[in-house]
């Protein structure tokens, strides 16, 4: 197929990688936030330089959990650590794995009581997260869950 200018029409594939396409952009934009910032915030865990992340836990989950509160946190900066780097590697799983992440965190500041607007703000990083999701499944197909064109009728 020729389009009126005489040059190949462009495939499906071109279209979609294109630099010009907004959703593909939009796809690698969330992409780096959510392979980055998990990354930053779980590292921060083990330092405590952006904040003392203990104020966040809830105290029942705390007794319930065993180890201490410090001990809880490097476990959630492992976890985080992984999601971003999940999500760098392969974004359709790894973006499910920070939703899923986030709306423990938010269940979880709920639970405090104290930190109703980090739970809104986590509520939005959480449907970014879906939305990445939605985003891989068009930009970064997973070939496992692709079949090849042989099969296809």
């Amino acid at each position: 197929m020729t389009t009126t200018s005489g040059r190949p029409a462009p495939t499906t594939r071109d279209r979609l990688m294109t630099d010009r396409d907004a959703g593909f952009e939009a796809f690698w934009m969330l992409r780096l936030a959510f392979t980055v910032a998990p990354i930053a915030f779980g590292l921060d865990k083990f330092f405590d330089i952006l904040v003392e992340w203990e104020i966040y836990l809830a105290d029942d989950l705390v007794r319930w959990l065993p180890g201490d509160a410090t001990e809880l946190m490097y476990a959630v900066g492992v976890i985080e650590i992984v999601a971003g780097v999940a999500v760098f590697l392969r974004p359709r799983f790894g973006s499910l794995l920070v939703a899923a992440w986030l709306l423990g965190i938010i269940v979880n500041l709920l639970v405090v009581n104290d930190f109703y607007d980090v739970a809104l703000r986590d509520f939005g990083l959480l449907l970014a997260a879906l939305t990445l999701a939605r985003l891989a499944a068009k930009y970064d197909p997973d070939p496992l869950l692709t079949r090849p064109a042989i099969l296809r009728h």
